[in-house]
């Protein structure tokens, strides 16, 4: 795949991707890994973080998809 042929879609989607990213490294990720002392509690801890990135995965898709399915309905 060139780079060069990505749609400007899919560059939104990469940077979306990226910002969702470093939001849940840094105000997720990182805490939960400062807080604990033992290197197990603290990979049980970061293991424990990858849930709350699911479910705001699958909360944010859920908005996503319901804005798309009831745009036209709305819209005007």
């Amino acid at each position: 795949m060139n780079v060069t042929n990505l749609s400007p879609t899919t560059w939104v989607l990469i940077g979306a991707g990226c910002v969702a990213l470093a939001g849940y490294v840094a105000f997720i990720l990182v805490p939960a890994w400062v807080s604990y002392g033992r290197v197990w509690e603290r990979l049980a801890a970061s293991f424990l973080t990858l849930f709350m990135l699911a479910t705001l995965l699958a909360v944010g898709t859920g908005i996503g998809v319901a804005i798309v399915w009831f745009y036209d309905q709305y819209a005007g």
